[in-house]
């Protein structure tokens, strides 16, 4: 393996193919990552060189910008085939690092015919607005790039910025997550007005539930056939698709299984009936191998595996998800999913962002606490209220906290865990 450890820019793209071309597979981290949990994935991984950040066991790094000497031989590479295509790291909501090897080899017709199912047609304009250490703009970007296309590369993602950039590159696929989607949303009337989103054939979001607001905020602004949303995991054993159109019939779902199987059961692995929610369970199609764990265990049984999201199908077989399994507050009883009350939470007008999670009480077992930031002051009755008219009452948060930075980092994904912790053990 080779650990990258750069920032969004074209000379992450140059490592990438660089390991591709030594046989090498490309493993990527934060370039801001701490050094605990940098010598934590170097553990497991043991790369034969970090790329941008220096290891502190001593191994072979060479930092960003660096320049090889020019008397070096520049000749071909005898030909090589990396075992995998890529290695991205997971943290989960446990925060403990695992990577996981894509099954297939680094190959261009690999890697491009696993680009039909979300449009990443030959030649595509693609506009990455997240951060490359991740495994939706890497994976994506990577099969334009093989794919004959013109990647775009954004360093940072201000909402303005992303429709500019769409305007002036002609972007035809555009990633962005459902955080993205929601500020480009609260972006002033004038500038969603002037933007150009005519180039657009695909607009696709993935990594995080969508708010249902967010959601059809955007399927009033482009034709729905243009929205693209996905479900698999980093381990793509089932892959579920859903397009705006479709969405509408099914508000709320992330589609039908286009590759591999799904079943919903309670604990005791019973299979569940339409419309009951219970843990997902994934198996790909037959004699397929989509992943490898380095680091962790896959959750198995009976040939089916969990990556911990719970949720329910309905009677066309549409998944609806809830929430991660280790993310969900049992209050007094009752089952309380994080990103339900999230995304009641970020309905109203002054909340930007939000992390919801469970601290202990005496009486009920568990409570919900929100973490919040938001564009103006807003007091915590406020809040009450508004979350009165959207949940029951035993998923209305009991208390209130603000932050004033984002709760969700540039790829929309929150460690809920961390939270609690810091909150339950501070310093």
């Amino acid at each position: 393996m080779v650990t990258i450890g750069l920032p969004n820019g074209w000379e992450f793209y140059v490592a990438v193919v660089a390991a591709w071309k030594l046989g090498a597979v490309p493993q990527p981290v934060s370039a801001r990552l701490p050094a605990a949990e940098l010598a934590a994935l170097i553990e497991i991984a043991d790369p034969a060189v970090v790329l941008g950040l220096e290891s502190a066991d001593g191994r072979p790094w060479l930092p960003r910008g660096f320049e090889p000497d020019p008397a070096l031989d520049d000749g071909p590479l005898p030909p090589a085939v990396p075992p995998y295509w890529k290695a991205p790291t997971s943290g989960g909501s446990t925060g403990r690092p695992k990577i996981i090897l894509a099954a297939a080899a680094g190959t261009a017709e690999a890697i491009v015919a696993r680009a039909n199912a979300t449009r990443v047609d030959r030649g595509s304009v693609l506009l990455v607005t997240a951060p490359l250490y991740h495994n939706a703009p890497l994976t994506f970007s990577l099969m334009a790039l093989v794919n004959a296309g013109h990647v775009v590369v954004m360093e940072r993602f201000d909402p303005a910025d992303v429709l500019d950039q769409i305007g002036r590159r002609r972007a035809t696929w555009v990633y962005a997550v459902p955080t993205l989607l929601g500020r480009m949303l609260r972006l002033p009337a004038g500038v969603r007005a002037a933007a150009d989103l005519s180039s657009v054939r695909t607009l696709f979001h993935v990594g995080a539930p969508c708010p249902e607001h967010v959601k059809r905020g955007w399927l009033e602004w482009i034709e729905p056939y243009k929205v693209l949303e996905l479900y698999a995991g980093t381990e793509s054993i089932a892959v579920c698709t859903i397009d705006g159109e479709d969405w509408l019939h099914h508000p709320g779902s992330v589609g039908r299984p286009v590759s591999g199987e799904l079943l919903v059961t309670d604990e005791e692995f019973r299979p569940l009936p339409p419309g009951e929610v219970g843990e997902v369970w994934q198996r790909p199609p037959e004699g397929v191998q989509t992943y490898h764990y380095i680091g962790a265990t896959a959750r198995a049984r009976d040939g089916w595996e969990s990556i911990g999201d719970l949720g329910r199908v309905d009677e066309d077989g549409y998944l609806y998800l809830c929430d991660r399994r280790s993310d969900m507050i049992l209050v007094g009883g009752a089952n309380v999913y994080p990103a339900e009350v999230e995304a009641a939470l970020e309905s109203h007008p002054a909340v930007v962002s939000s992390a919801v999670i469970g601290l202990p009480d005496d009486d009920l077992g568990n409570v919900v606490h929100a973490i919040v930031q938001t564009t103006e002051p807003v007091d915590d009755q406020d809040l009450a209220t508004h979350m009165r008219g959207h949940l029951a009452s035993y998923k209305v948060p009991r208390s209130y906290e603000r932050s004033a930075t984002p709760l969700r980092d540039d790829a929309g994904k929150v460690r809920r865990t961390a939270l609690r912790a810091a909150r339950l053990h501070p310093g």
